[in-house]
């Protein structure tokens, strides 16, 4: 079976990308392995105090990303693909990385929205990332208008 790890970060492409991934799975004989890596500072503040956590703050976003995460593999599995999914915190490329390479992944489905330049300097691109050090195919789909 093809292992598909498909990271996910709840934006405006989500849809389509999960929809391309489907079709990715059906004609591999796939398996989508759903990831969304959270950032590890959820729940932490600045204020007047310095930094401050907030361990309700935390606890609440992870539940409705768990939530989010659940209604997408049921999307998929509604469809006839196996999925399975995982969340994590810390730092998107290397835990993607790592669950790739525990699910002995064949490929990595990630989109693009099609912006380059300026935009790379200050935010960064995790698909420009993955594709520079990821060791399996990572499929790109156009996510932009």
């Amino acid at each position: 079976m093809v292992n598909i790890v498909l990271p996910v970060d709840f934006g405006n492409s989500t849809d389509k990308l999960v929809d391309e991934a489907v079709q990715f799975a059906k004609l591999t004989n796939g398996k989508i392995n759903l990831i969304h890596v959270a950032p590890s500072d959820i729940g932490f503040a600045i204020g007047d105090m310095g930094f401050q956590y907030f361990p309700e703050v935390e606890e609440n976003e992870i539940k409705e990303e768990l939530k989010q995460l659940n209604a997408i593999q049921e999307r998929i599995t509604a469809q006839g693909v196996e999925c399975e999914h995982l969340l994590r915190q810390g730092i998107s490329k290397d835990i993607i990385l790592e669950y790739a390479a525990e699910k002995n992944a064949s490929y990595i489905v990630m989109g693009s929205h099609g912006r380059s330049g300026i935009y790379d300097v200050f935010v960064g691109s995790l698909t420009k990332d993955l594709t520079k050090n990821s060791p399996v195919p990572v499929l790109v789909i156009p996510c932009h208008e």
